[in-house]
């Protein structure tokens, strides 16, 4: 019964099921984190030391990273929405073009990230209190005092952390032994995960589809060379 469905599911329907699917867990998973932990609180999953639930909120783009200052955020979630409504479109277009499957799945989960942390940028301060930072305490959904910043100015919420190698550098190494390292440090999100999964299955699974693109210009501009020349 399940595989006749999934036979019979139009791409489309594969589109809009990977998006909402990601969209669900990740905004599940974020409000969850914020409602019932302390900044930089967690625990360690399934008992691991280098797999952790960590929460942290950033201002900016991806995996921590931030862009400076109230302006540099806003572009940010405008740069957010235009490229989102940029990926749509172009989903809509490989999808019309009977691309497959794979394709449209990878464009589908870029998509499905950008969107979901947009809408972090663009609702969490509106929605939740402050999350304090240094005195503890827990973030509270729909305040009676209203949220902690305006539309499009709201802090990603991120908490997934995989500190795989956390260890001290020898002493005999110039400049930063005896310093601390750990591999991999930036904390992040599912709408995180989705961008790095899409764009990564794009560059091993379809590279075929940007030669192929990439083949007909070219055969386009021999074309309208000829053109040229014969005129």
């Amino acid at each position: 019964m399940a595989k006749k469905i999934i036979k019979k599911m139009k791409k489309s329907h594969w589109a809009i099921l990977v998006i909402l699917i990601v969209l669900i867990i990740d905004q599940a998973s974020k409000i969850y984190i914020k409602t019932h932990f302390e900044y930089g609180g967690g625990f360690d999953i399934f008992g691991l030391k280098w797999a952790k639930i960590y929460f942290v909120e950033n201002k900016g783009m991806a995996y921590g990273l931030e862009l400076g200052g109230q302006y540099g955020k806003l572009l940010l979630s405008l740069f957010r929405i235009v490229m989102i409504f940029v990926l749509i479109y172009i989903l809509a277009k490989l999808i019309k073009a009977n691309e497959k499957l794979s394709l449209i799945i990878s464009f589908s989960l870029i998509i499905a990230g950008a969107f979901g942390n947009i809408i972090d940028s663009a609702f969490y301060g509106m929605i939740f209190s402050e999350t304090p930072r240094f005195h503890g305490g827990i973030a509270q959904l729909f305040p009676e005092g209203g949220g902690y910043a305006g539309f499009l100015h709201g802090k990603v919420v991120d908490m997934l952390y995989f500190p795989m190698i956390d260890t001290h550098l020898p002493d005999w190494i110039p400049f930063w032994g005896g310093e601390r390292f750990i591999f991999f440090q930036p904390v992040f999100n599912v709408a995180d995960s989705a961008i790095t999964i899409g764009v990564v299955s794009l560059l091993l699974f379809n590279r075929s589809f940007f030669i192929n693109k990439e083949k007909e210009l070219e055969k386009k501009r021999k074309k309208a060379k000829n053109s040229e020349e014969e005129e």
